[in-house]
């Protein structure tokens, strides 16, 4: 079954239709049904329920989360993507349990309801909002970020509702199962990689703040600064050589981490990485060091350093810590793609010990055409044994 457009997609979400959404055209992924918030019935929310089974969610902007009041359902979220799930909510009005389809059709459209006041909703109750990441799917790729975006594309409130979708057996859909079920449902099935690209056509989060030739103990490096147009965050761009080729190019993306990168910290192997990918790119003559800013970069610093204390503590592997603090859990690199795209690189070959089952990424119209391990520092004995352990 053909993937619809993005401009197909639209109309029937303008018409009040629902569409399967994926991450990108792997056959692995899961699938989400999904409908703008504001023509949602009791008979979509049945149908979710019944034929598609997963969690029904409501993602809704940023901006409209804080209108509502509705807060994180917790400060430190240690899911394993970071799912940003708001304190669930109820009507006040016009709903008895909360729980049958009636009652969550009548909390969601209340909850678009741009009269609707923080007081006019309970909490907790049975709709379960997520908060959408400013600047949609080209900052995070997700099926949260895409209903969102598709509901302003159709000229409909930027909300929506969406459902993950199970196969009979309990298990998830994969895409053959999906197809099956888009064709049964008559229902247009679309990517998330290709919203992607749709928005990549009209529009861009990033710009060129500043740049300049910049000597290093590891070669000469042209430093270009790029600013997050959503929230003015400034990332950096070390590129060496000619990186606009059709040959692969060497990539280090690296989330910022100040007690490794400034201060040599062997609890975590990131400042030596940095460092040996600077060195690999020199030795070949190209390529691009893209250092990422963190969001909040004093809640990062603690969550980090509660991490290290688990690692050393306890003897956990840092996964396993991350999990525990929420450090490093984040799935926000539509930015960093776009940096990448913006610099003209299409076939990267990622430095990292750990490659990435990234999704959505040829969106971006880049291509991972491989992995090179960087490895890891000589140790003393005598330290934790947690911290090689990963």
């Amino acid at each position: 079954m053909p993937f619809a457009s993005i401009e197909d997609a639209a109309a029937d979400i303008r018409d009040g239709r629902m569409v399967v959404i994926v991450d990108d055209e792997d056959r692995e992924n899961e699938g989400d049904l999904a409908i703008a918030a504001e023509k949602v019935t009791p008979e979509i929310i049945n149908f979710m329920a019944t034929h598609a089974r997963g969690l029904i969610c409501m993602p809704l902007t940023e901006e409209r989360c804080d209108e509502l009041h509705l807060t994180m359902q917790v400060a430190d979220n240690t899911s394993f993507l970071g799912t940003a799930f708001t304190i669930s909510i109820e009507a006040r009005k016009g709903v008895t349990t909360g729980i049958s389809a009636s009652d969550r059709a009548t909390t969601i459209l209340t909850a678009v309801d741009p009269k609707t006041r923080p007081q006019d909703l309970a909490r907790p109750g049975h709709v379960f909002p997520l908060r959408a990441r400013k600047g949609g799917v080209l900052v995070r790729p997700g099926q949260t970020e895409a209903i969102v975006d598709l509901a302003r594309i159709a000229g409909l409130y930027p909300a929506g509702v969406i459902c993950e979708i199970m196969n009979d057996d309990g298990t998830m859909a994969r895409l053959p199962e999906l197809e099956e079920f888009a064709e049964k449902h008559d229902l247009k099935i679309i990517s998330v990689a290709e919203l992607v690209r749709y928005r990549m056509r009209k529009e861009t989060l990033i710009r060129r703040a500043a740049e300049t030739d910049l000597p290093t103990v590891y070669g000469r490096f042209r430093a270009i600064a790029f600013e997050n147009v959503v929230n003015t965050e400034v990332h950096l761009a070390m590129v060496m050589g000619d990186v606009r080729t059709d040959e692969p190019v060497l990539v280090r993306v690296h989330t910022e981490n100040v007690t490794c990168d400034m201060f040599g910290s062997l609890i975590d192997d990131t400042g030596f990485q940095l460092h040996t990918a600077l060195e690999k790119i020199a030795a070949e003559g190209r390529g691009v060091v893209l250092y990422l800013r963190q969001r909040e970069h004093g809640l990062d610093l603690i969550h980090q350093l509660r991490t290290y204390q688990l690692m050393q503590e306890r003897g956990l592997t840092k996964r396993e810590a991350s999990v525990e603090t929420g450090y490093g859990i984040d799935r926000d690199y539509g930015v960093g793609a776009q940096i990448l795209h913006e610099l003209g690189l299409r076939r990267i070959v990622l430095l990292t010990n750990n490659p990435p089952h990234v999704t959505a990424l040829e969106g971006f119209e880049l291509e991972i055409a491989g992995n090179v391990p960087l490895g890891s520092p000589a140790r003393d004995s005598s330290m934790n044994g947690a911290m090689t352990k990963e």
